[in-house]
């Protein structure tokens, strides 16, 4: 009969192994599903602070927009086209220089 190290016969060290190997891939929160959740959650992480980033840029802007009359002209004179009545609006449309077919 061969030799059977004395660990493999411990029944608590297979109750052990089995338990991890269970849980490491068989489980429904396996070690793969953990780093694929890992990674969600880095990706998930990185969208919350480019808009909180973006919340308090626009927060600013609109301070700006609510206290300062003459940058909310400039800003609706530009985002919206608007003009007063003795004025006339030209635009001036430049090609793209990309997309110039011949």
């Amino acid at each position: 009969m061969k030799y059977i190290p004395s660990f493999l016969k411990n029944k608590y060290f297979i109750t052990i192994f089995v338990f991890v190997v269970y849980i490491s891939f068989f489980d429904s929160n396996n070690l793969l599903r953990q780093k694929d959740l890992l990674q969600e959650l880095k990706k998930v992480e990185k969208e919350r602070q480019y808009y909180l980033q973006e919340i308090k840029e626009n927060q600013t802007t609109t301070y700006e927009l609510l206290n300062n009359i003459d940058l909310l002209e400039k800003y609706a004179r530009e985002k919206y086209l608007m003009k007063r009545d003795d004025e006339d609006i030209f635009l001036i449309i430049r090609p793209n220089e990309n997309n110039v077919t011949e």
